[in-house]
């Protein structure tokens, strides 16, 4: 029988002098707050806060996490964000009392340890991406392209030249051109060919002297690898620009080819999908970016170094760009990477992107003839199915397949997205799942393509809220309790 508390908010739950604790009287001399604090600090009423004992703060989050999906409950074949399992090892390295325990204001003779453990991730990255400059201070993929943009401002402001374009596919990831903007650029949309690549005939139409940055997702959003990126690499530099690889989809390549060795002069890492981390839900990510060694002195400081036998902070970098976050970025994803690497070593790493690949073909050949794929027979690490065939001849389309698979217990693929594929479904397996997860999601795919219409138009049926008015929702969310 499903909880209804779960689905109350705190606020509904409160009750007037219900506490989590109670302190005895104090037994030393009390001085009021306003006697502490200036006046301005103090508000007339103490905010609206819900009173609640600890078993219901308990209960209340532990039941809204059984109405969640996740990675260690479902499969989870959501394209271009590599929702794989994460191991547990991982967790545990990262939850030492060592690591968890350390204060990032610490002498940095009392943090040599994991001093150490940052300066060999960045020689690890280095290697895998091919380019030799690191930090590891971005927050997220996104806050790795703004920063790699900057560095790229910083390049051309060094060199006199003015540069104001960035050019993106038009299948690239949405963070592109957001970055770009961010940074101070004018974004310049590349058309793609029937086939999913890049349009070369475009590309040279839209390349001059006032482009900076192409920035390229290899494999691309359609789980297809560019093989002109060479190509595209020699134009853009002797136009004297700069590649920007997308690293989210390097699960697919990493310990095969390496983005530095294809012309790439900066790039990011997602290591939750590309190294195994926590995932989403709003927590802590990371987005260490690697470049080339002529724009290795404009990267954010400090960055770890060596100095004989000892690990340092190097602050002394008066190209810099500057700091682009809190102390040395998100550790703690960082330790789990690290771990990752480790634990697979360059062998590992290999196998982990070909089994990513023997994944995303397997289920392609089990779903093409009921979801076709426009773009091909063999892809990548992932791959973009459509449901336009379905919407025309029977009215159901990529959304309703999404809502139904929730009822089989399944979160569904992303859809929409590509733009360049009608109805978009993308789907991602990754090396993590076995043959008979992608044989179950397969059949099920095939028995909903096989129900009425009517039953999929008012899917999800099982879930706790079934169609909610997700447009309605962004545009007026609820963001506060009221008792109205």
């Amino acid at each position: 029988m499903r909880n209804t508390l779960a689905t109350k908010l705190l606020f509904e739950l409160s009750q007037p002098g219900r506490r989590g604790a109670r302190l005895p009287v104090c037994d030393v001399p009390v001085r009021p707050v306003d006697a502490l604090l200036p006046a301005a600090a103090v508000a007339d009423e103490p905010p609206p806060l819900p009173e609640l004992a600890e078993p219901d703060v308990v209960r209340h989050f532990s039941n809204l996490s059984t109405l969640n999906m996740s990675v260690d409950t479902h499969f989870y074949p959501l394209g271009s964000c590599t929702m794989k399992y994460n191991p547990k090892r991982n967790e545990r390295m990262a939850s030492l009392p060592g690591m968890v325990a350390l204060h990032p204001y610490q002498p940095e003779e009392t943090l040599q340890g994991m001093l150490q453990l940052l300066y060999e991730l960045q020689q690890m990255l280095g290697e895998i991406s091919g380019l030799p400059g690191v930090s590891l201070q971005p927050a997220a993929g996104a806050h790795g392209e703004l920063t790699a943009l900057m560095v790229a401002a910083a390049h051309f402001k060094e060199l006199g030249e003015i540069r104001t374009k960035v050019l993106t596919p038009d299948s690239a990831h949405g963070t592109n051109p957001a970055s770009a903007s961010m940074a101070g650029f004018q974004t310049v949309t590349v058309k793609s060919t029937s086939a999913g690549l890049v349009d070369m005939a475009d590309l040279r139409a839209k390349l001059d002297d006032d482009v900076a940055v192409f920035m390229i997702t290899n494999p691309n959003t359609l789980g297809i690898f560019d093989d002109q990126v060479a190509e595209i690499a020699d134009l853009v530099h002797k136009q004297g620009g700069l590649i920007y690889l997308d690293g989210a989809n390097m699960n697919a390549i990493m310990g095969i080819t390496r983005p530095g060795d294809f012309g790439a002069d900066m790039m990011h890492f997602n290591p939750h999908k590309t190294f195994s981390g926590p995932h989403g839900g709003g927590g802590p990510g990371a987005g260490p970016i690697c470049v080339s060694a002529k724009l290795e002195p404009y990267l954010p400081t400090p960055v770890v170094g060596m100095c004989e036998d000892r690990y340092t902070l190097e602050w002394d970098r008066p190209k810099s760009i500057g700091r682009v976050r809190s102390f040395f970025g998100n550790v703690g994803v960082l330790v789990r990477a690290y771990c990752y690497i480790l634990t697979h070593g360059p062998d590992g790493l290999r196998r982990v992107s070909e089994n990513a690949v023997l994944n995303a073909n397997y289920l392609l050949s089990r779903v093409k003839h009921i979801l076709p794929v426009p773009q091909g027979e063999r892809c990548m690490h992932e791959f973009v199915a459509s449901a336009s065939r379905l919407k025309k001849e029977k009215s159901v389309t990529a959304m309703h397949l999404a809502k139904r698979l929730l009822d089989y217990g399944y979160h569904a693929p992303t859809v929409y997205f590509p733009l360049t594929v009608p109805e978009a479904m993308m789907i991602e397996p990754t090396e993590t799942e076995s043959k008979e997860t992608l044989d179950a999601f397969a059949e099920t795919l095939f028995r909903i393509t096989d129900e009425p219409a009517e039953l999929l138009h008012d899917a999800p049926h099982s879930t706790t809220i079934s169609r909610p008015d997700e447009v309605r929702a962004a545009r007026n969310p609820v963001l506060k309790w009221t008792s109205a």
